[in-house]
């Protein structure tokens, strides 16, 4: 019997460790008044942004058809987490904006993620849990793509 595991647990693994710390950020949120988010919704409001952006933009970022980016803008104004507003430099566009409760849902998740990994460091040790950051920022692009709804194939 060999002690390699077989090749497709490491990206298993890899995503079971993504989902722990993503259904337990959600937990955390729900907790904290943000129950209606959902995963994906973190990845529209960080393509949104500080500086807002469009439905074409915002699809093209999160690699996804204008449509299926105006359908979640419109979910997540409803949630009071982003706002249309005209664009000051082309009437024609609607500016999509992060609302008081949508900066906030990002502020307290990067709090959560920080508290995610201090318990992450607890369990494995600061040493072990450095190393692991440090081998995967060697391995994957220093870039992080927002375009996991594309990828994954919706919204």
């Amino acid at each position: 019997m060999s002690s390699v595991p077989p090749g497709f647990e490491l990206p298993l693994r890899l995503f079971m460790g993504f989902r722990v710390l993503i259904d337990a950020l959600h937990a955390e949120l729900a907790r904290r008044g943000h129950p209606d988010l959902r995963p994906m919704h973190g990845f529209v409001m960080q393509a949104v942004g500080r500086q807002g952006t469009t439905a074409v933009e915002l699809g093209r970022t999160l690699g996804v058809s204008k449509q299926a980016a105006g359908k979640t803008i419109d979910a997540l104004e409803r949630l009071g987490y982003l706002a249309r507003t005209p664009d000051p430099s082309d009437s024609r566009r609607k500016l999509v904006t992060l609302t008081p409760r949508g900066v906030d849902a990002l502020t307290l998740s990067a709090r959560v993620f920080d508290d995610l990994r201090r318990e992450w460091s607890d369990k494995l040790g600061e040493e072990t849990l450095r190393s692991l950051e440090s081998a995967l920022r060697h391995l994957t692009p220093t870039a992080f793509p927002l375009d996991a709804p594309g990828w994954f194939g919706s919204l």
